[in-house]
């Protein structure tokens, strides 16, 4: 039952990058800010993978093009999903953001069903019909169908909906790539991955700002020392995600980590003097149920 506790870790770790990164977006922008969890990250991600190395006896790792397959669709996922997510918290508020990320097991499960061929059990179906429910109330203007006319800004919600479906996307296929690389010593091989999958996305994401968002990325460079603290708790919430997931389904692991959304609450009340109606509560308590259910199932 190792991963129940990791998975908690994982969870504290990930609110506390999150809200680290929100305070950079301002100047660097959600595509510089994501940058951050991933530059400032990887030298973290690369220390703890190259301890969990020798600790475990020096292990070989097997590198089947399957895995560098998996590693890159995981890595260029959680770029996506990041900066959406990084916008809903801006648009939606920190609390609201985080909870519409947690669709990213039902969204996963549609996907698989429309796509893979998978098989839901009427838990899981249920699962994604109060997470459904659930996005809408939170999605729904506070002035009803008067305020919407003409062509309106895309939502915070549906920028927390596509991050959700993109690390529905990562999970799986990060799950699939510790497995591969070294089933005998998943804490190296859990660490391991990370530290590949960010070094990936800072060559690209890095590379991509350089070119076509110089100034982002002079504003990452220069909040270096914020930076770090973003980058160390990101590294160790990836680290701990990954390893959980070797030890046990992805959906049991997504349960548990809707223990996120409190947290989040918590942070984005303290941090951001945010305020949360009692319709948002019961819907982020709606989207959580949700979760729960589909990972039930």
């Amino acid at each position: 039952m190792l991963w129940i506790p990791l998975t908690v870790v994982a969870a504290a770790f990930q609110v506390a990058r999150n809200a680290a990164q929100r305070g950079l977006i301002g100047g660097a922008g959600p595509w510089g800010a994501t940058l951050v969890r991933f530059l400032f990250g990887f030298p973290f991600a690369l220390a703890f993978a190259v301890v969990a190395w020798l600790v475990a006896g020096r292990p070989a790792a097997h590198f089947a093009p399957a895995f560098f397959a998996f590693v890159v669709t995981g890595a260029l996922s959680q770029v996506v999903a990041t900066a959406a997510l990084l916008v809903a918290m801006n648009r939606a508020g920190f609390a609201v953001g985080t909870a519409l990320q947690q669709s990213s097991l039902p969204l996963a499960g549609v996907l698989g069903w429309l796509v893979f061929g998978d098989r839901l059990s009427p838990h899981a179906w249920i699962g994604v019909g109060v997470v459904t429910a659930g996005v809408a109330a939170l999605s729904w203007p506070q002035g009803g169908l008067s305020e919407i006319s003409g062509e309106r800004p895309v939502s915070g919600a549906m920028f927390g909906l596509l991050s959700g479906l993109c690390f529905g996307f990562s999970l799986n296929a990060f799950r699939h790539a510790t497995l591969l690389l070294a089933p005998r010593d998943l804490a190296f091989s859990a660490t391991a991955t990370v530290a590949f999958t960010q070094a990936i996305q800072s060559a690209a994401l890095g590379g991509w700002l350089a070119v076509r968002r110089p100034a982002a990325l002079e504003s990452v460079l220069a909040s270096w020392r914020e930076s770090l603290f973003a980058g160390f708790c990101g590294a160790c919430a990836s680290a701990a995600w990954l390893f959980a997931l070797a030890l046990a389904p992805a959906a049991s692991v997504r349960a548990v980590g809707v223990v996120e959304s409190p947290m989040a609450a918590a942070a984005g009340r303290r941090l951001f003097a945010e305020k949360l109606s009692a319709r948002k509560l019961a819907a982020g308590a709606l989207v959580g149920l949700g979760v729960v259910l589909t990972a039930l199932g």
